[in-house]
């Protein structure tokens, strides 16, 4: 074949034996790949002086100007406000948004992604724990972002230093004299997770505090975040464990934790201190008002938002592949 700079993809996909969806995956890095893969590909475009840039317009001559957003739980503060930024900032560059809550149900969110493949949406962000890979499920070459997860390695993603968070929490607690401390988080291993829990146990480790198995609580929803927070603190209470501090790895839990302690009449911030985590309402305006972990969901909405978008109109070559936004400490009267 001569070479002729108005060689289509396929014909690039079929002279380095490859899928069409492989090769503009390899055009964007974005999407799972092997290095020998993304090496053939290459040298087949270099072969027949076809720009990267060529071949990716061509993969998309329209837009539908929608966007897909998987949220796990949109009942939770954090995630529901995240989104209404989200959706304001693509309302204003002319876009829809399709938001898929998938209840932290991996079936479902592995339909959404087929769903909004369907739809045709420009791109997606997916705030996720799941280890779901879209690549499994949508079949065009479309930009996707993961917000608070970095588990995807092959795709761009945005999220808060959850180990600092983890750290500040442990931090906070232990300088207020806490020496035997709950931690109330879940069962996932999704980094954002395991990351707050590291900076937690580093905080305590680094301070000569001890972290008691019985005091750690990885929980399944079952009945819902609250409800199952609410009554593992009544449980310990009524066992009759005793622990002074209080570490949730979100606001709700924090508030459950705070209300199952009132209930029993224990004392706060004298007897047992709280920190919870993300900075939402429910901390602010709780009785009394609870310590947190802020992520600024602004910012967070924000860059996730302008690095989709770019990716969309194909101006994201120059971003990292992973952007790291800090937290802060909110001191209130649970501590």
């Amino acid at each position: 074949m001569k070479k002729n700079k108005k060689i289509s993809i396929k014909q690039i996909a079929q002279l380095s034996g490859v899928s069409v969806a492989t090769v503009s995956r390899v055009i964007n890095n974005n999407g799972r790949f092997s290095e020998e893969t993304r090496q053939r590909v290459l040298d087949t475009i270099k072969k027949y002086d076809y720009t990267t840039n060529m071949a990716a317009k061509s993969l998309r001559v329209s837009k539908s100007k929608t966007i897909g957003v998987i949220v796990p739980d949109i009942n939770n503060l954090f995630f529901a406000e995240l989104v209404l930024e989200i959706e304001n900032f693509f309302f204003d560059e002319g876009y829809s948004v399709f938001i898929c809550n998938t209840g932290q149900n991996e079936t479902k969110e592995k339909e959404y992604f087929k769903s909004l493949d369907s739809k045709m949406v420009d791109g997606i962000i997916c705030i996720s724990s799941n280890l779901v890979n879209p690549a499994d499920y949508v079949k065009r070459n479309i930009p996707i972002v993961y917000l608070n997860n970095t588990d995807m390695k092959e795709y761009y993603s945005v999220e808060c230093n959850h180990y600092e968070g983890g750290y500040l929490a442990g931090k906070e607690l232990i300088k207020k004299n806490c020496k035997r401390i709950v931690l109330l988080t879940n069962n996932k291993t999704a980094s954002s997770v395991n990351s707050k829990i590291q900076g937690f146990k580093d905080a305590l480790q680094k301070y000569n505090i001890p972290t008691y198995p019985e005091l750690i609580f990885r929980l399944d929803v079952k009945e819902g975040i609250f409800e199952d927070s609410l009554h593992t603190i009544n449980k310990i209470i009524e066992d009759n464990i005793s622990f002074d501090g209080i570490f949730a790895t979100n606001d709700l839990r924090a508030h459950a934790a705070l209300v199952a302690l009132q209930n029993h009449n224990i004392k706060i911030p004298n007897e047992v201190k709280i920190v919870g985590y993300d900075g939402t309402s429910i901390s602010k305006y709780a009785n009394p008002p609870i310590s947190t972990i802020y992520q600024d969901k602004k910012i967070l909405a924000t860059k996730t938002s302008s690095l989709l978008l770019n990716l969309i109109n194909e101006e994201g070559i120059n971003f990292d592949k992973h952007t790291v936004i800090p937290v802060k400490l909110i001191e209130r009267k649970t501590t």
